[in-house]
């Protein structure tokens, strides 16, 4: 099977249709393949930029990732709950890629950024806001840091895949998510940069 990319869908598959992917792909249909990158590819990524990876790491906790569900296809005991063990195992290989290289290096934020077609005015106020914010999260522990990094993922992974990839309950993800904004809210006040968010 290849790791094919394919155009992101908004809407999550249910247990039951990933489940169906995950039996079809292990009888080895491509497009059934192709339906599940598409469908956790996102998340995958989310994950590595949780821990802070540059783009050639995240690319190959993303193909590992990947390996091992192609291993595991046809012994996964709960084959609709795919996502958590994708969760799980990017979580793994992360994980295994910074011990291997002893390093935490962040990925430049630009790598995220889009081409824009603002007047220079509004690109400066782009700028100023986008600074201050960065500069808030960065003051942020690292928990908070890679729990908000995976809520901005797209499409948005499911409470269930953050729990697996974080290590954190679910019920936790909701209220953690809420003081960890509001701790960004204050670091951006006390910069008082917190009416460029408004901007």
């Amino acid at each position: 099977m290849t790791v094919v990319s394919t155009t992101k869908s908004c809407r999550r598959q249910s247990t039951e249709e990933v489940a169906r992917l995950v039996r079809a792909a292990a009888a080895g249909d491509q497009q059934s393949w192709n339906e599940l990158v598409q469908e956790f590819g996102g998340m995958i990524r989310a994950i590595a930029r949780a821990h802070r990876l540059c783009d050639a790491d995240a690319a190959d906790v993303a193909q590992a990732t990947w390996l091992e569900l192609f291993d595991h296809l046809d012994r996964l005991r709960e084959p609709g709950r795919v996502g958590a063990w994708l969760a799980t195992t990017a979580r793994h290989e992360c994980l295994a890629v910074l011990r291997h290289s002893q390093r935490n290096v962040p990925c430049a934020e630009s790598a995220f950024e889009q081409e824009c077609t603002e007047s220079p005015d509004e690109r400066l106020l782009t700028a100023e806001r986008d600074t201050a914010l960065w500069r808030g999260f960065s003051r942020l522990r690292t928990s908070d840091q890679r729990l908000l990094r995976m809520l901005m993922a797209e499409p948005s992974p499911a409470y269930e895949e953050v729990s697996a990839a974080l290590d954190m309950p679910v019920g936790s993800i909701g209220p953690t998510r809420a003081r960890a904004l509001g701790r960004l809210r204050r670091q951006i006040d006390c910069d008082g940069a917190l009416s460029l968010l408004a901007a």
